[in-house]
């Protein structure tokens, strides 16, 4: 989960990625896909209840929220607002991933400027409270 927070997540890559993450739950629980059980039984049978794109969105949203309470100069407000010059290539237009953090946003209900109150932004978010 390291660095997933730069992860581009279209369609086709979170389908990989939940079929890697099954195919690692199944091996390590020795069911085999010719026994065909669902992807929700295996789940419940090992007790977890998030995807890990789901996870992968999460920290994603975290360091959304982090970065947008920097303060202007840093380096890493800038990258995230920096916009290239030249113009992408013919064909349909890829999204980017400030559009993937939008499209997160908005299942989680969750509007601009909210990333200011940090207990709120990281209970819409889903993060839970931490405990030593």
């Amino acid at each position: 989960m390291y660095d997933s927070e730069t992860w581009r997540l279209t369609e086709n890559n979170k389908r990989r990625v939940e079929a890697t993450e099954m195919d690692a739950l199944r091996r390590s629980s020795r069911i085999s896909r010719k026994e065909r059980i669902k992807n929700v039984t295996i789940r419940q049978q090992i007790g977890l209840e998030e995807t890990i794109v789901k996870e992968i969105e999460q920290n994603q949203l975290i360091w959304y929220g982090h970065v947008q309470r920097m303060v202007e100069g840093r380096l890493p407000k800038i990258a995230l607002k920096w916009m290239p010059k030249q113009k992408r290539a013919r064909g349909r237009p890829k999204k980017n991933w400030v559009e993937g953090i939008r499209k997160a946003m908005n299942e989680r209900n969750l509007n601009e400027g909210q990333w200011e109150d940090r207990k709120h932004w990281s209970l819409g978010v889903g993060q839970r409270r931490k405990t030593v």
